[in-house]
């Protein structure tokens, strides 16, 4: 059995995660008060105590409005971190999954991205997210960077709780209908993790499977299919919750506005639709349509 170690076990992606591999793998998820990616002390103890075969890092500073006046922060988690963590994963030949954004791109293209096109973050989130890329990258160990978009779950603060928050404060709700992306789950990023290291959705967790893995590895995007915008991300969020009957609040009324009217310390590209074809290429696994992500999202909602 393959032993994972996995970052930011309390987070909403990590906790997915652990509990993706748990019973399939020997799994140490880490809390921060164990593994702490702003300390390089603390990384390495982590990482030789359990000596792992793949390390999932899922640990990030995503206030991406607080980075840019925090940037020592930002700095810490997103870069230097993952490149620490990335030296003790070629120390003790691990393979490392990391999670990066698709907020390294400016989003000035009208069509997805794909992993050769250039980047160029519009925030201190995306340059340090994207040092962390490079980190990762140059201290040679095998690596899968998996850049994602949109991240929300059943847990932890995010966009759908943020609507349903204020959908019960507010009768109205101003949305930003002119960025582009595809919201993209926790539950999916855990379910397809699982599938990498199984070699496919049928496999089995083999150091087979790692191996393959380390011998494709690189920069893959990693994001729900199809896509939307902020507006139709929280129309749909109000007639998901509705259709299952978790809603116990009338829906509010929905106004599409342009970025422009909703200001915010740090700018988001306008199109950050990723190209996922490149992942199914060399595993043969993808993760499904946004809405089929926002539908198991709601039902794993508490309550």
């Amino acid at each position: 059995m393959i032993r994972v170690l996995v970052t930011s076990a309390q987070g909403q992606v990590g906790a997915e995660v652990a509990r993706q591999l748990e019973g399939r793998a020997e799994v140490a998820a880490r809390e921060r008060g164990a593994l702490d990616l702003a300390d390089p002390s603390s990384i390495r103890a982590g990482v030789r105590d359990v000596h792992p075969d793949v390390i999932v890092n899922c640990a990030a500073y995503t206030a991406v409005d607080r980075a840019e006046t925090d940037r020592e922060a930002a700095q810490a988690v997103n870069a230097l971190g993952p490149g620490v963590l990335a030296e003790e994963a070629k120390r003790c030949g691990a393979l490392l999954v990391h999670f990066s954004t698709d907020y390294v791109y400016d989003g000035t293209k009208s069509q997805p991205y794909v992993e050769s096109d250039a980047v160029h973050p519009l925030s201190v989130y995306g340059a340090t997210k994207l040092e962390g890329e490079r980190q990762v990258a140059g201290a040679g160990a095998a690596h899968l960077i998996l850049r994602t978009s949109w991240v929300y779950g059943p847990r932890g603060r995010n966009f759908l709780f943020t609507m349903l928050r204020l959908g019960r404060e507010r009768r109205e709700l101003r949305i930003v209908d002119d960025q582009r992306g595809a919201p993209t789950s926790s539950l999916a990023l855990a379910r397809l993790v699982g599938d990498l290291l199984r070699g496919g959705a049928q496999g089995t967790f083999t150091r087979a499977a790692v191996e393959r893995l380390a011998a494709l590895g690189g920069v893959y995007h990693a994001t729900a299919a199809g896509d939307t915008t902020w507006f139709g991300f929280a129309q749909a969020i109000f007639e998901e919750v509705g259709r299952q009957g978790r809603l116990d609040f009338a829906a509010p009324r929905l106004v599409p506005i342009v970025t422009h009217e909703y200001p915010t310390p740090a700018r988001r590209p306008a199109n950050s639709v990723l190209s996922n074809a490149k992942l199914q290429t060399a595993f043969g696994v993808a993760v499904p349509d946004w809405r089929e992500g926002l539908a198991a999202v709601v039902s794993a909602l508490p309550g």
